[in-house]
């Protein structure tokens, strides 16, 4: 059976163009608002809805996702609410891919196959868990292959030739370069780099290469487009939701915010093979 993301990147591909992936705090900055912005990501051209599992210690991530996960759990935000919020957006969305992206603890303290079981029937369609290597893959890969989730492992450009067939052993779905060493919400140095790191995966793989980390502007997606079979971009979002704020709290700004942002960015991917 041909998963949602298989079908999405699929499309994009028949399109001649990058897929669009989007990450947004699940409950940033409340519960009302976030599944407002989550509703708005595909009407605005957003292909795959990568979701943030809020946690209080994240190592990847830069202050802008910091934020945003600080606001969540503030605002009482867990995992079974992040779970919630999936079946509610399927109720009106049954075709855009969800990935939930965040770290092994909240995953392991509810429980792995509990979890398996809830995210499968909520709708979710794959996991990103950046602080599990390929070495702990009987920890939650396995299991979540089995239970019929994608896992999507990230490479980065210290995963050399040597290490990336071990990486790319259980994934599934697409691959995540990450395009720099370090956190989310910093530059990209040399877009050819990524380039050729994206060919070199590909060398590896048959499955699509999405590119995260530094991809902030139509222009970036649209360059990055060329390379790869999707863009990521997350830090601007969450960090437009933070400026749109006033006293800590939504103003009718903040949906529209991330909305108009990620319009532009989907006709920037649009521009990468033109």
């Amino acid at each position: 059976m041909t998963s949602r993301i298989e079908k999405r990147f699929a499309e994009a591909k028949a399109a001649n163009r990058p897929a669009l992936v989007t990450y947004v705090m699940a409950g940033d900055p409340d519960l009302a608002t976030s599944q407002a912005i989550m509703e708005a990501l595909p009407q605005a051209g957003s292909d795959i809805i990568e979701f943030g599992m809020p946690f209080s210690d994240p190592m990847a991530d830069g202050v802008a996702i910091q934020l945003g996960g600080q606001r969540a759990l503030a605002g009482g935000m867990t995992l079974r609410g992040v779970l919630g919020m999936v079946e509610d957006f399927r109720r009106k969305d049954e075709t855009t891919p969800i990935v939930l992206m965040g770290y092994y603890n909240p995953i392991y303290s509810f429980g792995v196959d509990k979890f398996l079981a809830a995210a499968r029937d909520a709708g979710v369609d794959g996991l990103i868990v950046v602080d599990l290597p390929t070495e702990e893959d009987e920890e939650l890969c396995i299991p979540a292959l089995k239970a019929g989730l994608n896992f999507i492992r990230l490479t980065t450009p210290t995963t050399d030739d040597k290490r990336l067939p071990t990486v790319l052993q259980n994934t599934s779905g697409f691959v995540y370069y990450v395009s720099m060493t370090g956190i989310t919400g910093a530059a990209i140095k040399s877009r050819a780099a990524v380039g050729e790191a994206v060919e070199r995966i590909k060398s590896h793989t048959d499955l699509p290469v999405a590119v995260g980390f530094g991809i902030k502007t139509p222009e970036d997606a649209t360059e990055i487009g060329r390379y790869a079979d999707g863009v990521v971009v997350g830090t601007v979002l969450v960090d437009a939701v933070g400026q749109s704020l006033a006293d800590g709290k939504a103003t009718d700004r903040t949906v529209s915010a991330v909305r108009d942002i990620v319009a532009g960015l989907a006709a920037g991917a649009k521009r990468a093979r033109s």
